[in-house]
């Protein structure tokens, strides 16, 4: 293991021996909070501005969907009908759209 993680091991150890629970609670709730901060917010508002983004979806719009560029014909509750040529349209899940050109 790399040092800093068997550093992290030993402090949570030594911190149990010594009967220094409460430290324990402490650095574990710094831990989460680290990895609250770091991870799981910027998750959070990632995934919200791509709800918001399929949510503006518009009859219209070019889109990658499926890593295939289309324009949207129909839009439903969980798909889209893409265009990709003239008259060949296909049928998408609206969580496939990784990119709107407005």
């Amino acid at each position: 293991m790399p040092e800093v993680d068997q550093a992290t091991i030993d402090t949570v150890a030594n911190t149990a021996q010594n009967g220094n629970v409460w430290g324990m609670v402490l650095y574990l709730i710094i831990i989460f909070g680290v990895i609250y901060l770091f991870i799981v917010r910027p998750n959070k508002r990632r995934m919200a501005e791509y709800q918001k983004m399929l949510d503006s979806l518009q009859i219209g719009n070019r889109v990658l969907a499926a890593g295939i560029y289309g324009t949207i014909k129909k839009i439903d509750d969980t798909t889209i009908d893409v265009e990709i040529a003239k008259g060949v349209v296909v049928t998408v899940a609206k969580n496939a759209v990784a990119n709107v050109e407005k």
